[in-house]
């Protein structure tokens, strides 16, 4: 027989046909040359890091490590058999394995921990190894991010700072059940909003007493708490006399230093569109303890210093989902007959993915052009201007692009790209979660016009940033961005058009920087030029769609 043969068992088996390879098995920081490009000035002890981190990140058993952790999923044991209140959260070995890969690249602590190879790129460096494992895998790293970040908050308090940091610091992943005193590296989590609140903040009903010695009570409850077994929690909660009642953040251990449990009570792990590997849960608390972080009172100020951090991670994670997802539609497409033809030559298909591959390219460049900014602003203000204005604008496009783009991805798979054995169906899933998470379209909108309104020339600054990297003829595209900036000010409800549109112009600005050719020119006549486009596919024939591709996308088999 030509297509089949007979088993030992006598059962006729078909040879499987017009299939790719298995994908993985390459480099995701070799197989990235535009990532390449960006991280062109960095030293070369840290692209050697970035080296063996895309060698991992490209594995099939690391791929693999992704899906068994959104396949067993985590299990909430709130009583051991003996109906002793354990509170814990058991996971499958392939999410530890990520979370240990995860502390060892220093993803929840690199940009602190004053490593002098990446001395002035500690944020662009590791944005660069946030991005190739977000493209592994979603979930794990949200107790990565809330650990980075969450050190900006406790350097609030130097008398917490000095008991807590230096386990923080360390690249050693410890999840046994033990007082943080007693492990070698820790791990934060957050409990912000709750069940009337959400992201307003401001109505939360959670309480703290002051209990002396530097230590609070506090009672209430919270609607989300993020990765529920980290070593300790930040949190909001309102203290008897602050004006307004304003929130005051503390920092919540799980276990006390003796070794009994702190009192967060888990009533139920959230069931999640995605983000599956991740637990969240529900908590409540009657007197528990925590230290204050910050000034009394101040508590939306001091993680507001935290939210800045993990909007930048929420950018680079989709980014860097985005453009997995891309590979794969690529690789397959590569490989995949259809009508006599491999599917990447049918025009239309081509098109389809050169016309995918602008946006992950924008979503790429925008975030690591982001990562740079936190790296100088602290020395130049013309940065410092950028990263407030773009966090938001950043945050707000690249989240929001993301989820289309999956899909179309998934398209280009067909129903293989359906089915949850392959990766796409779980990006798809988890597409939607950093648009959402850390302030949502809304209020990145708002918060934008809080920078502008603030900000004095903040805006002008930018603008002229972004002017200058346009180059010529740039006049008219900044110019409808002050009109847009206008309008919003005195219609707040256009405040999404100003975001759009500052971030559609801030990417074009960062390709051109960047030179990357037909690629630059294309995005900006297809998302500046004002044609009418509601789908990928869009491009005309003036560009070499097959040349962007191969350029930016290698053959991986």
């Amino acid at each position: 027989m030509t297509n089949t043969e007979i088993t030992n068992s006598g059962y006729a088996t078909h040879h499987v046909e017009n299939q790719p390879p298995l994908y993985g098995g390459f480099n995701a920081w070799k197989n990235n040359p535009l990532m390449m490009k960006i991280c062109g000035g960095l030293n070369q002890t840290i692209v050697e890091d970035l080296n063996k981190h895309g060698a991992w990140a490209g594995q099939r058993e690391t791929l693999e490590l992704g899906r068994l952790a959104n396949t067993v999923l985590p299990v909430l044991r709130t009583h051991d058999r003996f109906g002793q209140r354990i509170d814990q959260v058991e996971f499958h070995p392939a999410y530890h394995a990520l979370m240990r890969r995860a502390v060892g690249a220093g993803l929840h602590n690199s940009i602190w921990d004053e490593n002098p190879a990446e001395s002035g790129f500690r944020n662009t460096a590791r944005a660069a190894r946030f991005y190739i494992s977000a493209g592994v895998e979603g979930g794990h790293l949200c107790p990565i991010t809330m650990t980075n970040a969450s050190a900006a908050a406790i350097m609030r308090s130097p008398v917490v700072a000095k008991e807590w940091l230096p386990r923080i610091l360390t690249r050693k992943y410890d999840s046994s059940n033990r007082p943080p005193i007693q492990k070698t590296g820790l791990t934060i989590g957050m409990g912000m909003s709750e069940k009337q609140g959400g992201s307003d903040v401001r109505a939360n009903t959670s309480t703290a007493r002051d209990a002396g010695e530097g230590i609070w009570q506090l009672t209430g409850h919270k609607w989300f708490l993020s990765a529920p077994m980290c070593d300790a929690f930040l949190m909001l909660a309102k203290t008897p006399g602050t004006v307004n009642q304003q929130p005051s953040c503390f920092l919540v251990p799980r276990i006390l230093p003796g070794g009994d449990k702190n009192g967060l009570h888990l009533q139920r792990l959230k069931d999640k569109l995605g983000n599956k590997s991740n637990a969240s849960c529900e908590v409540e608390f009657d007197g528990i303890f925590g230290q204050l972080i910050g000034e009394e009172g101040r508590g939306i100020s001091t993680i507001l210093e935290m939210v800045t951090l993990t909007r930048l991670d929420c950018a680079l994670a989709s980014a860097g989902l985005m453009f997995a997802s891309l590979s794969e539609a690529i690789h397959h497409c590569r490989h995949r007959k259809a009508f006599g033809e491999k599917l990447i030559d049918q025009p239309l298909m081509t098109r389809v993915l050169a016309d995918m591959a602008l946006d992950v390219a924008a979503a790429t460049a925008l975030s690591m052009r982001l990562a740079r900014a936190f790296d100088l602003a602290s020395t130049d203000t013309q940065e410092a201007a950028y990263a407030r204005i773009m966090t938001p604008v950043i945050k707000y496009w690249v989240c929001k692009v993301t989820p289309g783009l999956v899909y179309e991805a998934m398209e280009c798979i067909g129903g293989n790209g359906y089915v949850e054995e392959g990766n796409l169906a779980r990006h798809y899933r988890e597409s939607p979660l950093n648009a959402i998470w850390e302030g949502s379209g809304n209020i990145m909108s708002l918060d934008l016009m809080r920078a502008i309104d603030k900000g004095g020339e903040i805006l002008p600054t930018v603008l002229s940033m972004l002017e200058r990297d346009l180059g010529e003829g740039s006049n008219k595209t900044v110019e409808v961005i002050r009109t847009a900036a206008g309008m919003a000010s005195a219609d707040p409800g256009s405040a999404r058009i100003l975001t759009e549109q500052l971030a559609l112009t801030a990417a074009a600005a960062e390709l051109k920087r960047l030179q990357l050719g037909e690629l630059t020119d294309a995005f900006i006549e297809s998302r500046l030029g004002g044609l009418w486009r509601s789908t990928y596919g869009m491009l005309d024939n003036r560009y070499d769609v097959r040349n962007i591709l191969d350029t930016w996308y290698p053959q991986t088999h």
